[in-house]
């Protein structure tokens, strides 16, 4: 790996150290000697790299897989092997994730922490997504099924989750609240907008809802997996934690996440309707005040994330072109703010 001072790595130098590191891990892990190949790296965010690949036995057949990991523990959000632990919790209540056949966090293997899943056959990125769901015309089926999704995750007692995952200290709302007003102050400028929109959080704060759940906190277009079918898979899990259940499904709504496909409220997919009932259907409750409500939080919250991403790229904490083009979207979230909160 590249360091103060060395050059950085080559794309064919980190496949040959991944190749290792995979055939080594699987022989700790899975005590199953295996060769490695055909390593295809997907789309990943600023910070995690998620590699394809086919691990072969002696004598067998290859079977995909995919690895996720972190160059490195020092921008771990939920501990590698508790969120794989809740990918199997999950799983088990039937919401469609990859299989986890392992997690680790030791670091000697791949640099950082890592698991290892099944390789789920389909689509991520979103523009592509919505093209193919524009063909296919899926987009209505796929609503419904975020919706049994987001059901059956909520379904699960918050009393099995992880321990790592954060629960609130007062409501999901009031901490939301407190998060928002600390990066409102630390912006490198200001923002008349934000400041609006945190005075119109705290003035229409919803009171506490009927339970808490488990929420994933970032499903949306980009996040997900389709296929023919439509839903194959939700994917990254690094910010769940236990909170109000109507903050999932207001994210996966905002208009940032539809892609210019603005008349399809779920994630450029299809209209509210059939994610609504397919989530009342499988036993969820919904409330239009306290989802509007998240809406607009989710909206400002994104913005202020965008404004910090780009601030850690400015003051060298993380520097990544994609942290750094972050900035330029910031006014896009304010116009949606005030989109959201027009009379």
């Amino acid at each position: 790996m590249s360091g103060p001072g060395n050059a950085p790595e080559s794309a064919q130098a980190r496949e040959v150290r991944l190749k290792a590191g995979l055939e080594a891990v699987f022989q700790a892990e899975l005590s199953r000697t295996v060769t490695v190949s055909d390593l295809v790296v997907t789309s990943a965010g600023a910070r995690r790299g998620n590699v394809l690949f086919t691990a072969t036995e002696s004598g067998g057949e290859g079977q995909r897989y995919c690895v996720t990991y972190l160059p490195t523990l020092d921008i771990e959000l939920l501990p590698i092997p508790q969120e794989a632990a809740l990918f199997r919790l999950a799983e088990a209540q039937g919401v469609p994730v990859p299989h986890v056949h392992f997690a680790t966090e030791d670091p000697q293997w791949v640099g950082g922490p890592l698991f290892v899943s099944d390789c789920v056959a389909g689509e991520t990125v979103p523009r592509r997504v919505l093209r193919k769901v524009a063909a296919e015309g899926t987009g209505e089926t796929i609503a419904a099924q975020l919706g049994s999704a987001f059901a059956a995750l909520h379904s699960i007692d918050p009393a099995l989750a992880p321990p790592a995952l954060a629960r609130p200290e007062q409501s999901p709302v009031e901490d939301a609240l407190a998060r928002t007003d600390q990066q409102l102050r630390e912006l490198l400028q200001p923002s008349p907008i934000f400041s609006y929109a945190q005075r119109w959080l705290e003035n229409h704060a919803p009171p506490a809802g009927e339970g808490l759940a488990i929420v994933h906190g970032d499903v949306r277009n980009g996040n997900v997996i389709i296929d023919e079918q439509g839903l194959a898979a939700v994917l990254d899990w690094e910010v769940a934690k236990v909170g109000d259940p109507l903050e999932d499904l207001a994210w996966t709504c905002l208009r940032c996440w539809r892609f210019g496909e603005d008349d399809k409220e779920v994630g450029g997919f299809g209209a509210r309707t059939p994610f609504v009932s397919a989530y009342e259907a499988g036993g969820g409750a919904f409330d239009l005040e306290r989802f509007h409500w998240w809406k607009v939080l989710g909206t400002y919250r994104w913005g202020l994330g965008l404004a910090g991403q780009a601030a850690a790229h400015l003051d060298g904490r993380f520097s990544n072109i994609v942290m750094a083009m972050s900035g330029r979207r910031v006014g896009e979230l304010e116009y949606d703010l005030l989109s959201l909160l027009k009379p």
